[in-house]
C-alpha cells in the first residue's frame, strides 16, 4: 500500500502537469503523513545534508561557463574548424555540424545550448547546400544531444553525488561512448550522402586548417584546462568547474571580444535561474530519496528481483525501456535523482559496475531528449527552424535509430564505458 501510494500519488501528480520537483516532494510528504510515524519536521536536516556536499558546486559552473560560450561566438569558430577538417567529404556540411557538436558538447556541458548553438550557425547553410532538410534538423538535433554524455556533463554530476561514485571516474567512462555515437552519426550521413550523389570535393589548405584551428584555439584549450587539469592532479572536478567559467569569462571578453561587460550580468543571471531549478529539483528528490531508505524499499524491490531469477542481461532489458520512457517525459537529471536510489542496489546485487550503468543512464537520457512528446531538444530544433514538432521528430528517426544501435553496444559491452576509467586510474 505504501509504495503503490507513493508512485501512484507521484505519477497522479506528474500527469496532471505538476511540475517534476514538487510532484517529488509533495508525493513523499503526503505519504509518509498517512502511512508512517516519520519526523516530518526533521526531513529538512536531511534535505540540507544532501545539498551540502561539494561537488555540486560544479553544476552552476559548468552551466555559466557553457552559458558564456554559447552566448559569444566560440561556436562560430568550432564550426569553421569543423568545417575545415572534414567539410571536404561527401556530407561534409553535415558531418561537419557532428564534428562541431561534439567539440560543443565538450566545452559546454548541455545539449540544449549545443543544439541551440550548431544549429543556429549551421541549419541554413547545410540548406542551402543542397542537402535534404532532414538532413540539417537530422544531424543537429541528434548530436547536440552527446552534450551531457561528453564531459563535463551535469547529468554525471548528479549521477556521482546521488550514487557516491568519482565523477572523474564517470567523465572519463563517457568519453569513448560519446566519441563512439558521434562517429556512427557521422558514418550514417556519409552513407547517406554519397547515396545521394554529393561528391568529395577538395580538401582545406593546409594553412586554412591551422588557421582555423588558431581562431578556435582558445574555445578548445576549455578542454584541455577541464579534462587535462583534472587528471593532471592540478584541481578537482568541482575546481575544474569554477576554472572553465572564470576561462570562459576570460577568452569571451578579452580574447574574442565578442562580449561586452554589460553582457555579463545577463548571462550570470541566467545561469542562476538554470542553477536554481536543478538544485530545487535535487532538494526534492533528496527528499524522496530519504523516504525510500527509511522505509528498505530498494531493498524490498531488489530482493523481489532477484527471487525472480532476473539476470543481469534481462534487467539491462527492462532498465532501458524504463529510462527511455521515462526520459521522453522528464528532465534527464529528475530522471536520475528518482532511479538512482530504487536502481542501484539492483545493479550492485546483479555484478554490474555502476560506473558503466551510469553511462547507460546518460545515453537513456540522450535519446530521450530527441524523442516525443517532451524531448527538450525536438522543442530547441522545431523553435529554430520554425518547423512543426511532428516534421523535426519523422526527420531526425535515422539519426535516432543510430543512437539506439549505440546504446545496445554500450549496453551489453561495457569495456566501451570502463576501458578509460581503468586506463586512467588503474582500476
Amino acid at each position: 500500500m505504501l509504495m503503490l501510494s507513493l508512485f501512484g500519488l507521484l505519477f497522479l501528480l506528474m500527469f496532471l502537469g505538476v511540475p517534476v520537483s514538487v510532484s517529488l516532494g509533495s508525493s513523499t510528504l503526503i505519504t509518509a503523513y498517512l502511512f508512517t510515524d516519520m519526523d516530518l519536521m526533521g526531513i529538512t536536516s536531511h534535505v540540507f545534508d544532501g545539498l551540502n556536499k561539494y561537488t555540486l558546486m560544479a553544476i552552476p559552473m559548468f552551466i555559466l561557463a557553457g552559458s558564456f560560450l554559447s552566448k559569444g561566438g566560440a561556436a562560430h569558430r568550432i564550426i569553421d574548424f569543423a568545417k575545415s577538417i572534414v567539410g571536404h567529404l561527401p556530407g561534409g556540411l553535415p558531418i561537419s555540424a557532428i564534428f562541431a557538436s561534439m567539440i560543443f558538447a565538450a566545452v559546454s556541458g548541455s545539449s540544449p545550448a549545443t543544439v541551440a548553438a550548431i544549429g543556429s550557425v549551421m541549419f541554413s547553410a547545410i540548406k542551402e547546400a543542397g542537402y535534404p532538410r532532414g538532413y540539417a534538423i537530422g544531424t543537429i538535433a541528434t548530436s547536440g544531444s552527446l552534450g551531457i554524455l561528453i564531459p563535463p556533463s551535469i547529468v554525471f554530476i548528479v549521477y556521482g553525488v546521488t550514487a557516491d561514485l568519482s565523477i572523474g571516474k564517470l567523465f572519463m567512462a563517457g568519453v569513448v561512448p560519446g566519441l563512439l555515437l558521434g562517429f556512427m552519426l557521422m558514418a550514417l550521413t556519409y552513407v547517406g550522402a554519397v547515396r545521394l550523389g554529393f561528391k568529395r570535393e577538395e580538401p582545406a589548405p593546409f594553412k586554412v586548417r591551422l588557421k582555423k584551428f588558431k581562431d578556435a584555439f582558445w574555445a578548445l584549450m576549455l578542454i584541455v584546462l577541464v579534462i587535462g587539469g583534472i587528471y593532471g592532479g592540478l584541481f578537482t572536478p568541482t575546481e575544474a568547474g569554477a576554472a572553465s567559467a572564470v576561462y570562459a569569462f576570460f577568452v569571451s571578453v578579452f580574447v574574442y571580444k565578442d562580449l561586452k561587460l554589460k553582457d555579463v550580468y545577463p548571462i550570470i543571471l541566467e545561469s542562476a535561474l538554470t542553477s536554481a531549478m536543478i538544485f530545487f529539483i535535487i532538494a526534492n528528490a533528496m527528499i524522496f530519496a530519504h523516504f525510500l531508505t527509511d522505509e528498505t524499499i530498494p531493498q524490498q524491490i531488489t530482493k523481489m528481483i532477484i527471487d525472480a531469477n532476473v539476470g543481469p542481461v534481462m534487467f539491462l532489458v527492462i532498465v532501458n525501456i524504463l529510462l527511455l520512457l521515462m526520459g521522453q517525459f522528464m528532465e534527464p537529471s529528475s530522471v536520475v535523482m528518482i532511479t538512482v536510489p530504487l536502481l542501484l542496489p539492483l545493479v550492485i546485487a546483479l555484478g554490474i559496475d555502476p560506473i558503466h550503468f551510469g553511462v547507460i543512464m546518460v545515453v537513456n537520457m540522450e535519446i530521450g531528449m530527441i524523442t516525443p512528446p517532451v524531448g527538450l531538444n525536438l522543442f530547441v530544433a522545431a523553435g529554430m527552424t520554425g518547423l512543426s514538432l511532428k516534421e523535426v521528430v519523422v526527420a531526425a528517426l535515422p539519426w535516432v535509430a543510430v543512437l539506439f544501435v549505440g546504446l545496445l553496444l554500450i549496453t551489453y559491452i561495457p569495456i566501451i564505458s570502463l576501458w578509460l576509467p581503468q586506463l586512467m586510474f588503474g582500476v
